[in-house]
C-alpha cells in the first residue's frame, strides 16, 4: 500500500491550538449531534482523530475539529470538536477558528460591513462566529454561543487539599469551577502539575452527580472541564478581571481563556450577582491571553432555568497549512499519548 496524504489548516486562538479537517468522512447519521455519537464508535473515524491528534503528529494537548454538512440550510457548515480523549459537545476557541478560517479561505463570503455572521452548527445547538474584518484582515471574532445556565452555584467538594465549594454551569458543556486560592494555589505555570490533578480529582467527585446532569439531553452530560480561577479585581475602566485556567477531558490544558468555559464563568457571575447583563469580564488565561465576554440578553429555559446568551471576543491566527503523511508501514500508527 502506498502512504496516504491528510490535509488540514491550524489555528491558535490564544495560544490553544485548533486543527481542521475538511475532507468527507463516513457518516450515515443527518445531524450533528447524532454524528458525534456515530464517530465515538466509528473505527475510521476515530483512527483518524487519533492520527491527528496524537504523537508524533499531534500532542496530548492537541485540539481539532471535523467540518462536516450543517443540520439545515441555516449555517454555513457544522464540525465535530475532538481531543485526545474523544469528542466535545462544545468549544468556543475553536469557534472563533473556525470562523476566522470561513472568511479567510473564501467559504463565507465578507460583509460589505467587514462584520461576519458565520452560523455553525455543534453537537450542544447552533452558534455563532461573528467575524471583525479590516483591511481584508480578520482583526477579532465575537463567538455567540448558546444559552448558559447554572446547574448548581454551591457544591461542596472533597479534595487532597482540603475541602471547597464549586460551582457548576452549562455553556454547551458543562463547567464545574473553583477559585484557586480556596486551594491554596494560583493560577500561573508553576502550579499547573497541581492544578491539573485537582482538575481530574474533582471531575471525578462530580461524575454521576446531579451536577454533572444535563437537564434535557444526556448526550450533553458528564463534567467537561473544571475552571480554576484567579480574582484579579478590576482593570482600569472599572471592568472584572479573573484569570483561568480550564483542565478538560482528562487533565489537557487549555491554552487560552476558554470560551465555552468563559461562557459558563458568565452563567456563574451573572446568576450570582458579581456581574451585571451588558457588563464585560476581562478573563485572561494561563499563558496571558485574553477574552473580554459579557452577557447580552436572557432566557428561560424549557426546564424553567434562567438562562444567559454569552459573547466572548478574542482573537485567533493561522498557523499552518499541513500535509500529513500516513504511511501504512508505520508501526506507531496511529500514534500515542506519552502522558
Amino acid at each position: 500500500m502506498t502512504a496516504a496524504e491528510i490535509q488540514t489548516v491550524d489555528y491558535h486562538t490564544g495560544g490553544e491550538p485548533f486543527r481542521i479537517f475538511t475532507g468527507d468522512l463516513p457518516f450515515e447519521a443527518t445531524t450533528v449531534a447524532a454524528r458525534r455519537v456515530e464517530a465515538i464508535h466509528s473505527e475510521p473515524i476515530d483512527r483518524l482523530r487519533k492520527v491527528l491528534c496524537f504523537e508524533p503528529r499531534g500532542h496530548a494537548d492537541m485540539y481539532g475539529g471535523f467540518v462536516v454538512p450543517p443540520d439545515d440550510d441555516g449555517a454555513a457548515f457544522g464540525v465535530l470538536f475532538w481531543h485526545k480523549d474523544g469528542y466535545s459537545t462544545a468549544c468556543g476557541h475553536g469557534t472563533i477558528a473556525l470562523g476566522a478560517w470561513a472568511v479567510e479561505s473564501g467559504l463565507v463570503d465578507t460583509h460589505p460591513s467587514g462584520i461576519t455572521d458565520v452560523s455553525i452548527d455543534v453537537p450542544s445547538g447552533r452558534v455563532v462566529a461573528r467575524v471583525h474584518s479590516k483591511l481584508e484582515r480578520v482583526s477579532r471574532v465575537e463567538f455567540l454561543n448558546v444559552a448558559s445556565y447554572p446547574i448548581d452555584l454551591a457544591v461542596p467538594v472533597a479534595t487532597t487539599r482540603g475541602d471547597v465549594i464549586v460551582s457548576v454551569s452549562c455553556s454547551g458543556a458543562i463547567y464545574a469551577q473553583v477559585r484557586a486560592s480556596d486551594l491554596g494555589l494560583a493560577v500561573e505555570p508553576r502550579y499547573l502539575t497541581e492544578l491539573i490533578a485537582l482538575g481530574r480529582e474533582i471531575k471525578h467527585s462530580l461524575s454521576g452527580t446531579e451536577a454533572a446532569r444535563h437537564p434535557e439531553d444526556e448526550r450533553l452530560g458528564g463534567i467537561y472541564g473544571v475552571i480554576f480561577w484567579d480574582d484579579l479585581g478590576t482593570d482600569s475602566q472599572g471592568r472584572l478581571h479573573q484569570r483561568n485556567v480550564t483542565v478538560f477531558a482528562d487533565g489537557e490544558v487549555d491554552r487560552s481563556p476558554c470560551g465555552s468555559g468563559t461562557g459558563s464563568r458568565l452563567a456563574t457571575l451573572t446568576a450570582e450577582g458579581s456581574l451585571e447583563i451588558g457588563a464585560e469580564l476581562v478573563h485572561d488565561s494561563i499563558v496571558g491571553s485574553r477574552f473580554i465576554a459579557s452577557v447580552s440578553g436572557v432566557e428561560e429555559m424549557p426546564w424553567g432555568a434562567r438562562a444567559y446568551l454569552p459573547i466572548v471576543s478574542g482573537t485567533t491566527y493561522l498557523t499552518g497549512r499541513h500535509s500529513f503523511v500516513v504511511d501504512p508501514d508505520d508501526p506507531l500508527l496511529p500514534g500515542f499519548v506519552l502522558r
